[in-house]
């Protein structure tokens, strides 16, 4: 391991040459993002985005949510850095910023709710009845 100068203190660094992670920084912003996934409506707009762009008014169509609820949505997840919109006219087209990723996790998600017999519906915490 070398050693790396940061101010005025020497961090050490991996044998490639990379500076160790902050694990609790690390785990922190994953919570965040799959908490910003963990909203069913956030969630459907999500997948519904992987089929291309869309304006709020065909969200809102698809999902049967209000404009200011599908709206509050996609700002959360543009703040997350998932969704990103462009002027169209008047309108702004929405679509996914990181789509091959995000399909990814979802393609991932849904194998794990395979293999567990989708059980965290189950889940006192998290499930279906649970608190959270």
């Amino acid at each position: 391991m070398t050693m790396i100068d940061v101010g005025a203190e020497a961090r050490p660094l991996h044998r490639d040459g990379t500076p160790p992670v902050d694990e609790s920084a690390a785990l922190s912003a994953a919570a965040c993002m799959f908490r910003s996934l963990g909203d069913p409506a956030r969630l459907a707009i999500v997948r519904h985005l992987t089929l291309g762009e869309h304006k709020v008014v065909e969200l809102t169509e698809h999902l049967g949510l209000a404009q200011s609820t599908v709206s509050a949505h996609l700002s959360c997840l543009r703040d997350c850095g998932l969704v990103a919109s462009r002027p169209q006219g008047r309108a702004s087209m929405w679509s996914l910023t990181t789509a091959p990723e995000l399909l990814a996790l979802l393609a991932a998600a849904e194998q794990l709710l395979a293999a567990t017999g989708d059980a965290v519906a189950l889940c006192p915490t998290y499930g279906e009845s649970g608190g959270a």
